[in-house]
């Protein structure tokens, strides 16, 4: 993964350490006054909510634990690799497209940040500036042209 999604998983586990955990375990606290737990809706919902929370903490310290982080600013070369930022021309629209190559937690379509395993980046991966390659996705087979390929810090506003 990249360095943008490490803060992100690390400011997500933070919070649900933090924030959610601590307020879960209060609702569960002032649920159980309420008496009988077998119908009391309250508590059962707090306690699935816990799981949940829990759940998604283990995930995020695993991936965590396990992450490769690899910094697109100390790459660099003509080859599309994960990290790069690549500008596409799609040949058939003569669109300029944008797009870096990130983890599965990383990727945002919307920002322009596809996910390594997905069809357009298993298409250019390995490719080098100039070539043109043919990608098959889900809407039909695309031809692009690989026009540049670069290896820049990629950041996000704090709201995205």
């Amino acid at each position: 993964m990249l360095p943008l999604g490490r803060e992100r998983l690390k400011t997500e586990l933070d919070h649900l350490r933090g924030v959610e955990r601590p307020s879960i375990s209060q609702a569960i606290e002032v649920a159980r006054e309420h008496g009988d737990l077998r119908e009391n809706a309250e508590y059962h919902a707090a306690k699935e909510k816990q799981g949940f929370v829990e759940a998604r903490i283990r995930d995020l310290e695993a991936k965590l634990a396990l992450a490769q982080v690899i910094d697109p600013e100390r790459l660099s070369g003509h080859r599309v690799t994960f990290g790069a930022t690549v500008t596409l021309l799609d040949t058939a629209t003569d669109e300029e497209l944008v797009y870096s190559i990130v983890g599965e937690e990383e990727a945002s379509f919307k920002h322009g940040l596809i996910n390594f395993k997905s069809p357009i980046a298993q298409g250019i991966l390995g490719r080098e500036e100039g070539e043109e390659v043919k990608v098959s996705t889900p809407s039909g087979d695309r031809t692009f042209e690989i026009l540049e390929v670069e290896f820049k810090r990629i950041e996000l506003a704090p709201e995205d």
